[in-house]
């Protein structure tokens, strides 16, 4: 389970930024987090919020570790966009670094888009809903997948299904057209334009905007695109990770995850699982720990399907985001009720 002290073994990446960034100091520290994006401010201000107890010990090892990694690496000389293809390829796997390389190399100067990020959904809901669902589609594919669907969510249910459908039969943008709309999304924020990578967009990109939307929602949304296109709607559901996925990740994996889930959210999620995962996860625990915790479960009120599924989706983004770091891997799948 999640605690508030950690030894510096049991740091997680995100958590050994954190520490690193407390040691430099304020300025330092925010000069540093002025490159990253707004996933990653998220992330680490967390952590750094959070961390307790921050030993020597802890602090050697995170300075020491960077230190490594530095270690002989310079600049100079080289083919800098070879070496971040490189460093990136090796690190993600040629699949995940693709679109991460295009996003880096080809839109390292968009800033019409790039702002969206850092913008509230409803904001977003609100520039974009009198737009051509077209060009809704594309920008929602641009966002990361829990924005995407949080300002879809603010979009009138009229207008959901078709955004959706055109989302995931997007097969790419020519440049010239993704930097027309940065360019158009630019003048509304009065940033810069840039071109931007065509790389957006499709099956997957919409089955991850469902995955982080409210259950009903996401239900009547993919019935909509069944309605309207039985075989996209299939593949869509196809690629869909759910909470019952939960139980193809491998032992290990599983007990990484436990140690990222708080007790309560933990306790809440398993109330609408099956029982297959929840056996899994009571296996992946001390026998005392499985005790207490099917104790909690047996001796807690009736909860509401919402309260339940809104804890099943902070465990799957915490399993997304294990997964993207590469700690773990996933398996593939596809009202106010009482449980």
């Amino acid at each position: 389970m999640a605690e508030g002290h950690k030894s510096e073994e049991a740091l997680n990446g995100v958590e050994q930024a954190a520490v690193f960034l407390l040691s430099l100091g304020e300025e330092h520290a925010a000069g540093v987090m002025k490159h990253m994006g707004p996933k990653e401010v998220q992330m680490v201000g967390s952590a750094m919020a959070t961390l307790e107890n921050i030993t020597t010990e802890m602090l050697d090892t995170v300075v020491g570790g960077f230190i490594t990694a530095i270690g002989g690496q310079t600049a100079l000389g080289i083919d800098s966009d070879l070496y971040i293809k490189n460093v990136l390829t090796n690190a993600l796997g040629a699949d995940k670094a693709g679109g991460v390389i295009d996003r880096i190399l080809l839109g390292r100067n968009s800033k019409g888009l790039e702002q969206l990020k850092w913008m509230d959904p409803r904001s977003i809901a609100d520039l974009v809903h009198l737009e051509h669902p077209q060009i809704i589609a594309i920008v929602l594919s641009y966002l990361d997948s829990d924005q995407a669907a949080e300002t879809l969510g603010y979009l009138s249910p009229r207008l959901r299904p078709d955004v959706l459908m055109r989302v995931a039969v997007l097969e790419g943008v020519q440049p010239d057209a993704l930097q027309e709309l940065d360019t158009i999304m630019e003048k509304q924020l009065s940033g810069n334009s840039g071109a931007q990578t065509a790389n957006m967009g499709g099956i997957q990109t919409a089955a991850n905007i469902l995955n982080f939307m409210e259950g009903s929602v996401s239900a009547e949304l993919i019935d909509s695109v069944v309605e309207a296109d039985e075989t996209v709607g299939q593949k869509i559901q196809d690629k869909m990770f759910v909470f019952e996925n939960l139980i193809d990740i491998d032992d290990r994996g599983i007990q990484g995850l436990l140690k990222e889930v708080s007790t309560d959210v933990l306790t809440l999620a398993l109330r609408g699982a099956e029982e297959a995962l929840k056996e899994k996860v009571f296996a992946n625990m001390s026998k005392r720990a499985a005790e207490m915790l099917a104790d909690d479960m047996e001796a807690a009120p009736p909860a509401k399907v919402s309260d339940v599924e809104a804890a099943q989706k902070e465990i799957l983004v915490i399993a997304r985001r294990l997964s993207d770091s590469g700690e773990i891997s996933l398996g593939g799948g596809g009202g106010d009720d009482f449980v």
